[in-house]
């Protein structure tokens, strides 16, 4: 595949996934400059693996996968890159109802271990069990029960 196809083909994998990967970011972030360079970091991680995706399970998966392991890992070592870029979708205004009910789910979420907050954060994408399954590493059972913990934590908080 030549660079200008690979370029355009990684465009539209951006295009058809930035909400998603910024849903990911923002699950993993103190506020939107984080989420924003997050955003950026996972973007960089996305390319750099993009011309070796086999396609052994969707897009969707190998985003997701790709999104939760860079913020972990981000989140790790604490050394995020800043360069302005916003391509960040309004979803978290907070003058909207919407925009408040989504910072309450989203101070809640943050509470949560990290494991957890990625396998909510894919429960509420509406993933079924073996997609969740496949994107963090085990069975589809145990999403089954760790989801039902999440729920009660999230009850509790």
């Amino acid at each position: 595949m030549n660079y200008q196809q690979l370029r355009s083909d990684f465009e539209k994998l951006v295009r058809d996934h930035k909400a998603t990967v910024y849903s990911v970011c923002y699950m993993f972030a103190d506020g939107k400059t984080e989420a924003d360079d997050l955003f950026q970091e996972v973007l960089i991680k996305l390319w750099q693996g993009f011309g070796s995706f086999r396609g052994d399970s969707t897009a969707l998966t190998w985003v997701y996968r790709v999104s939760l392991n860079t913020c972990i890992s981000s989140q790790r070592k604490k050394r995020l890159r800043t360069v302005p870029l916003d391509l960040s979708p309004d979803i978290f205004d907070e003058s909207s109802d919407t925009g408040r009910q989504s910072a309450l789910l989203h101070e809640r979420i943050t509470r949560l271990e990290k494991f957890d907050r990625a396998i909510v954060l894919l429960w509420l994408e509406d993933m079924s069990y073996d997609e969740i399954a496949a994107i963090v590493g085990i069975s589809p059972k145990a999403v089954g029960v760790r989801l039902v913990r999440i729920k009660e934590k999230l009850k509790n908080l």
